[in-house]
């Protein structure tokens, strides 16, 4: 197997990892958000759907971004593959910094919230668990 052989087969399997974290993650969020709900915990099952949700996209773009590298330097990169590599990064860089400020409602270089702003944290006083925090 050639070294551009397998970087292709690496970046392929980035892809692939990508796009099933970010369908795993939606389902899961869903399974997760469910229990909570039939469980009696209803209090910000939106908020807790879209942190679980936001955090899974989150996780699926990088390993993209990381695939579109990877694929770039396979080969011998001209000028407009290049360009095309700094679009797609810039427009998912984007939107992983939106996500990111939807998902812990601040700006990536502010300072934590309070607990009590992060979704589930009303449940440590239940004996509930918090969500994970990205």
């Amino acid at each position: 197997m050639l070294f551009t052989d397998f970087v292709a087969l690496a970046a392929r399997l980035f892809e692939g990892a990508g796009v099933a974290v970010m369908v795993v993650g939606a389902v899961a969020s869903v399974g997760l958000v469910a229990v909570r709900y039939q469980a009696g915990r209803r209090r910000d099952g939106y908020r807790l759907m879209r942190h679980y949700l936001g955090s899974a996209i989150l996780l699926g773009l990088e390993l993209l971004v990381a695939a579109d590298i990877i694929r770039t330097v396979a080969e011998a990169p001209t000028l407009r593959q290049v360009l095309i590599l700094g679009l797609i990064v810039l427009i998912r860089t984007f939107l992983s910094f939106t996500l990111e400020v939807e998902i812990e409602g601040r700006w990536p270089w502010q300072q934590g919230r309070d607990d009590e702003r992060r979704p589930g944290a009303d449940e440590a006083s239940e004996g509930g668990r918090n969500p994970p925090h990205p």
